[in-house]
């Protein structure tokens, strides 16, 4: 079993182009995707790794996934996470990310 890891970090809300379903993400930063690829060990389906994510007062588990261009990882956000702590697209949102 890898050792937990936690995270803080500040990013952008965005909205996947061209997505039929309103698809928010926030990429997670550079040094810390490289973090999450180092210490992830097992990954699933399409080299997606497990998390515990929290904003604000929500928090849920969720999979972070590989974007080969960027080298990062995107983090989906939920609408349910996006109305509760009242945030959209272009929004600085600061995000506490787990793994283990």
């Amino acid at each position: 079993m890898e050792p937990e890891q936690h995270y803080h970090f500040e990013a952008d809300l965005w909205l996947y182009p061209g997505a039929k379903a309103a698809w928010h993400f926030i990429t997670v930063p550079a040094e810390i995707s490289h973090s999450l690829r180092f210490f992830a060990g097992q990954t699933t389906g399409f080299g997606s790794i497990r998390v515990r994510v929290r904003i604000g007062e929500s928090a849920w588990e969720t999979s972070v996934f590989p974007d080969k261009a960027s080298g990062c990882y995107f983090l989906p956000v939920k609408a349910a996470v996006r109305k509760a702590e009242r945030i959209s697209t272009g929004d600085r949102v600061p995000v506490e990310l787990s793994t283990g």
